[in-house]
């Protein structure tokens, strides 16, 4: 067993390891577009809609938001234009495939972190083989949307991202040799992360990093919808072929750890005023005189001696903390681990929004949102409430995955994520 104290141990004896495979990944072609900072976009799930959605189609015509967040009135109809834009993109030289089957050595540098990692094409497995352990649960109608832009542009359009515990040894040995020569392409963001990308052809190297590989399980970080949805369409498609394969980063944490941040909820159609008249004595209520920063301050004191969360949308800060015990124990599943019980996550659904605050379960009714002052802004906006959370322990969300216990939905952050755009995955070409 792994005792680093990261996100996931090396694989039983009797369980086969990851197994990576190169690709021929399609990139964009410098020449084609305005910059390669202009054509990126971060991870579907992360894009901040519509004003984020609205700011990268305009940075660039060709701007991959337009791949993974096509814009119709239907989904059907979004769905094929996001097929009809790749196979545009491709004939028209815009995307084009690299020559060689390739894995990938990915670096991102920027506020105060170091990130390398392997892009390559991972074979599938379920949860149950123990070899990728999922650490939360999915929501079916994301799967399902997912899914259908998938089947309908064949195409990994974005890498999941997965850690592992390295050894220093195998992966990071070529890692450390591949960064020395000139990379594929470098560019900066606008978020002031650099990028660079380099191919691994040669198959000794290739050999090295896969070798490594084969000895460990991996925890995904980011990505759980879109793992799901690679478990869907490989059960529809001939096995063994492309679809049993998926785009994935994989990142040993032992070399470069990850930060976890938390994810936060807006509630469009709950007021700030009547979210707390509903809590009434249920939880202790402090109104928080204080700027965005320090707001957030204050609930890491408080979440350090138990469940709180900051309520926004009013102009004003709410703490919401010491959660009534004779509450939880009514609203909280008893059949689940103690760290289960007492997550953030588990007692914000439970608790507060199923039995307080009768939100229901839906898109139209709860949105997930990562930056912080973003969820502040649309709560103001619309009228509604934005629930800020404290991040989850790293060490928790390992413990629970190793446990195959999973997290309520959007629970966790683990960044930094990969820039989308860099590399594609067409499984015409595989």
């Amino acid at each position: 067993m792994n005792t680093s104290g990261h996100a996931a141990d090396a694989v039983r004896d009797d369980t086969a390891g990851l197994r990576l495979h190169p690709f021929r990944g399609i990139r964009y072609v410098p020449d084609r577009v305005g910059s390669l900072a202009a054509v990126t976009s971060p991870p579907y799930d992360v894009v901040v809609r519509p004003d984020g959605l609205l700011h990268l189609e305009s940075a660039d015509p060709h701007n991959i938001v337009r791949l993974i967040l096509p814009q119709a009135v239907t989904a059907g109809t979004r769905h094929r234009k996001a097929a009809v834009t790749l196979d545009r993109w491709l004939a028209d030289g815009v995307l084009a495939p690299d020559p060689d089957p390739a894995l990938y050595v990915y670096e991102q540098r920027g506020d105060g972190v170091l990130q390398r990692g392997v892009i390559g094409a991972l074979e599938l497995s379920t949860p149950d083989e123990g070899v990728v352990l999922p650490h939360e649960d999915v929501m079916p109608h994301v799967v399902e949307d997912r899914a259908a832009l998938m089947r309908t542009t064949a195409a990994n359009l974005e890498p999941l991202l997965l850690t592992y515990p390295g050894d220093g040894d195998g992966a990071d040995a070529v890692i450390e040799r591949t960064i020395l020569g000139e990379p594929l392409l470098a560019t900066t963001t606008e978020d002031g992360f650099s990028h660079r990308l380099w191919a691994v052809t040669d198959p000794a190297e290739q050999a090295a990093i896969t070798a490594e590989l084969a000895r460990h399980q991996a925890l995904i970080a980011d990505g759980h919808h879109r793992w799901a949805t690679y478990l869907r369409l490989r059960d529809e498609q001939p096995s063994p072929g492309p679809w049993s394969q998926g785009l994935v980063l994989l990142i040993d944490t032992v070399r470069y750890p990850l930060r976890v941040r938390a994810i936060h909820r807006l509630l469009s159609r709950l007021p700030v005023p009547e979210a707390l008249a509903a809590v009434g004595d249920a939880f202790r209520v402090r109104r928080v005189e204080l700027p965005l920063p320090g707001a957030l301050e204050a609930l890491a004191e408080a979440a350090a001696e138990g469940n709180a969360f900051l309520l926004a949308g009013d102009g004003a800060f709410h703490l919401l903390d010491r959660p009534d015990p004779a509450l939880l124990a009514r609203t909280v599943r008893a059949d689940r681990p103690e760290a289960w019980r007492t997550l953030d996550a588990t007692v914000l659904h439970a608790t507060l929004l199923d039995h307080l605050w009768h939100v229901p379960d839906a898109p139209e009714d709860i949105a997930y949102i990562h930056d912080t002052a973003a969820a502040v802004a649309q709560a103001e906006r619309r009228g509604g409430t934005a629930v800020l959370m404290h991040p989850v322990r790293e060490e928790v969300v390992r413990d629970l995955a190793r446990q195959g216990v999973t997290m309520p939905r959007k629970s966790t952050s683990f960044g930094p994520k990969p820039a989308t755009g860099l590399v594609l995955r067409s499984l015409a070409l595989d």
